[in-house]
């Protein structure tokens, strides 16, 4: 099970009573802390931490710990940082800076030096913060009281992140076949990205999958129709007896290949292409739409970056309202005033983001040289969220992510057969798309109606990528100041 350590400082100089209410005290704050729903993972609350052998034994033990996903630290009094040297330099884990003390309020009446002893952190967590910038620590910092739940609600963005950065950590990616001819952004370093994220990206021959196909009984595909009836409005055609009625039978048989081919070879993500399909007679549609809402990653055309992303947004996500799906910024609506981006693709996007329960329909697909596949059909729902993708820049990766707002689809769109979005890029569509491309951003991206930037520029930091956000406040021109710093920053080895 997942879990995050909680570590506070200290030291002896007070005495043996003064660090038995420190533990005291530590415990009550990570006790909070795991109380409250915004902390997914297990708080586990370790031992007060007074010299430099048990911090760097703690610090060690959290980075060799596979279900240790991330470390709060909290200086309860004033712990010299020369002791911490040691062990920041051995951690491995992603770090919070927990800046708080136990008591809310001054208590004005009766306030004397052992209370000062005993509650020192607004100046030993600035001795923490010192050598924890002097040795260049990745850590996000949270500043106020537990009691106050915008506190904690941040502590539990970071968590999700840790979660993030985790399954990142731990992700098989499976490409059937190689990435669409002639196109850039969809190549990368899967070596670099295995570096940077402990993510494998392996290929198998689309065939290997064809013979999974192959295995799968009728009876397996018969009872996964029958689901299919009873989760969506499927066409009537589809439906047994329909004219079309082998086709949905075929798209089960697909699921349960890929489902047995993914989910029994350990993958958390996997890529498609339409122009490499082998001995397949559809491309996926409706089975790479389902594996997603179980929380799978995916890409389309090979894009075995979109699809990494898009496991570890859903890992993050798990358990929040709204939906994360595979995206691509497809066609404008440029109405002065009014323009909006609607998003779709061939068939694969996920129903977490439907607004009503989805359609199952089949209709042609003028690429892919195959019969006719199977799909879900439906409309985003709206709300506040986010897109990210990630672009190789040859020196280094970049996630590129901006703020939007999905909105209702405003007209019927009877003669688009696929799911699609339609969303307002923040603050305009020209300063968004203007920047969006003058950071190389990909077509291909994760839409996420349940995360926010502020998700986004933790994971970031803890995987130690560039992000480049355009969000409600941006400007085109701090933007593009703010990518020459940082690849000036980064030609230079600086931290950006």
């Amino acid at each position: 099970m997942a879990s995050i350590w909680f570590l506070t400082g200290s030291q002896h100089l007070y005495g043996p009573e003064v660090l038995r209410q420190v533990a005291d005290q530590s415990r009550s704050i990570s006790d909070a802390l795991a109380a409250s729903d915004a902390v997914v993972p297990t708080i586990v609350a370790k031992p007060v931490l007074t010299d430099t052998d048990a911090i760097r034994r703690a610090l060690i033990d959290a980075s060799a710990d596979d279900d240790c996903i991330g470390v709060i630290a909290w200086m309860h009094t004033f712990s010299p940082a020369k002791m911490w040297i040691t062990g920041l330099d051995q951690l491995r884990k992603p770090l919070l800076h927990l800046h708080t003390q136990v008591n809310r309020d001054l208590p004005w009446d009766t306030i004397d030096m052992d209370f000062m002893n005993l509650n020192q952190a607004a100046h030993g967590d600035r001795e923490f913060a010192y050598i924890t910038t002097r040795l260049s620590v990745p850590r996000t910092i949270v500043a106020g009281h537990v009691s106050n739940p915008s506190v904690v609600a941040r502590v539990g963005v970071w968590s999700r992140a840790c979660i993030g950065a985790a399954a990142l950590r731990n992700l098989k990616v499976v490409r059937f076949g190689d990435n669409m001819r002639y196109v850039a952004v969809t190549e990368g370093d899967k070596v670099e990205v295995e570096r940077r994220f402990g993510t494998s990206i392996n290929t198998y021959g689309v065939n290997d999958l064809v013979a999974t196909v192959d295995e799968v009984t009728d009876t397996e595909a018969d009872a996964l129709c029958t689901e299919y009836a009873d989760l969506y409005e499927v066409s009537a055609e589809l439906l047994p007896g329909g004219d079309r009625h082998d086709a949905l039978r075929y798209s089960a048989k697909l699921e349960v290949a890929l489902r047995r081919f993914v989910v029994d070879g350990g993958y958390g993500a996997f890529t498609t292409n339409f122009e490499d399909l082998g001995g397949l007679q559809q491309l996926p549609g409706m089975a790479v739409q389902r594996l997603m809402a179980d929380g799978y990653g995916f890409g389309g055309e090979g894009d075995w970056k979109t699809a990494v992303l898009g496991h570890g947004l859903k890992a993050m996500a798990k358990g929040m309202p709204g939906g994360t799906s595979f995206m691509e910024d497809y066609t404008y609506h440029l109405e002065p005033g009014n323009e909006l981006i609607l998003g779709a693709h061939m068939l694969e996007v996920c129903p977490s983001i439907a607004v009503a329960r989805p359609r199952v329909e089949i209709h042609p697909l003028g690429i892919g040289n195959r019969s006719d596949p199977v799909r879900l059909v439906f409309d985003a729902a709206p709300g506040a969220g986010v897109t990210l993708g990630l672009s190789d820049l040859g020196d280094r990766l970049r996630f590129v992510s901006n703020e939007i707002e999905v909105v209702s689809v405003p007209h019927p769109m009877p003669n688009l057969p696929v799911a699609r979005a339609v969303w307002r890029p923040l603050p305009d569509f020209a300063t968004s798309t203007q920047c969006w491309l003058a950071a190389g951003g990909p077509h291909h991206t994760v839409l996420s109606t349940q995360l926010t930037a502020t998700h986004l520029e933790d994971l970031a930091k803890i995987t130690g990528v560039e992000l480049a956000l355009i969000s409600r406040d941006t400007t085109e021109r701090a933007f593009t100041n703010a990518l020459a710093w940082t690849a000036a920053a980064h030609r230079l080895g600086i931290d950006a």
